[in-house]
């Protein structure tokens, strides 16, 4: 599993010959400006909720790719009413493919479209491969329900937003990491915006005083997990 980090809390991920993209917020991202959202690959779109922060490229690459939106039933509606390519899923469900299934699971956070659409309650995934299991928080509080994660998969790496203010914080995020027994994290939602800036070595710092590690990717840089 290839993890590409395309800014704030878009990933692109590669499982065998399928490219899915996580929550593509791109063209409105001055620190992406190198990545071109023309030359993106995606057989699926997956969206934690509909803040425009982590929906703003949906239509552009699903109309060019005719990728599968997967989300909760709200988000499916809105973008399956624009005759694009959806599957609906709520809290518990999973979305089945040959190479990958998504578990929609909870997390504490808001949902809206830019126009004020309702945007159905946000969630985060668990992405499961044959060889791998990676949780995609999305953006969440900390929350107890992230134990329930551990009792069905083994983590092999947790996306964790790392930035305060509209999500947790690195100090919440190191306890996140306990409750899903992942060591291995791979921060994102920070640095975007002045209310979401951290001290990146600091962060680090943190996390390893905790024996743990804090993996920070540079935009369009990928990691094999």
């Amino acid at each position: 599993m290839n993890i590409q980090f395309l800014g704030h809390s878009c990933f692109s991920i590669q499982i065998e010959d399928i490219s899915i993209i996580v929550d593509p917020f791109i063209t409105g991202n001055s620190l992406a400006s190198h990545i071109d959202i023309a030359t993106l690959k995606a057989d699926y779109i997956l969206l934690t909720h509909a803040h425009q922060d982590h929906v703003l490229d949906v239509e552009a690459i699903a109309e060019r790719t005719k990728a599968v939106i997967v989300s909760n039933y709200e988000i499916a509606l809105y973008y399956g009413a624009k005759d694009l390519n959806v599957f609906a899923l709520n809290h518990g469900g999973t979305f089945k493919a040959d190479q990958f299934s998504a578990k929609y699971v909870n997390a504490i956070h808001t949902s809206s479209f830019a126009d004020g659409t309702y945007g159905g309650e946000p969630g985060g995934f668990v992405l499961s491969s044959k060889e791998k299991n990676i949780y995609i928080a999305g953006d969440t509080a900390l929350t107890m329900d992230m134990k329930l994660i551990p009792m069905s998969f083994t983590l092999d790496a947790a996306i964790l937003p790392i930035g305060d203010t509209f999500t947790m914080g690195v100090e919440d995020a190191i306890l996140a990491s306990n409750l899903v027994e992942c060591n291995t994290v791979i921060g994102c939602h920070f640095n975007t915006f002045p209310p979401i800036e951290i001290d990146v070595n600091k962060a680090i710092e943190k996390f390893l005083s905790k024996e743990k590690e804090l993996i920070i990717l540079e935009i369009g840089e990928d990691k094999n997990i």
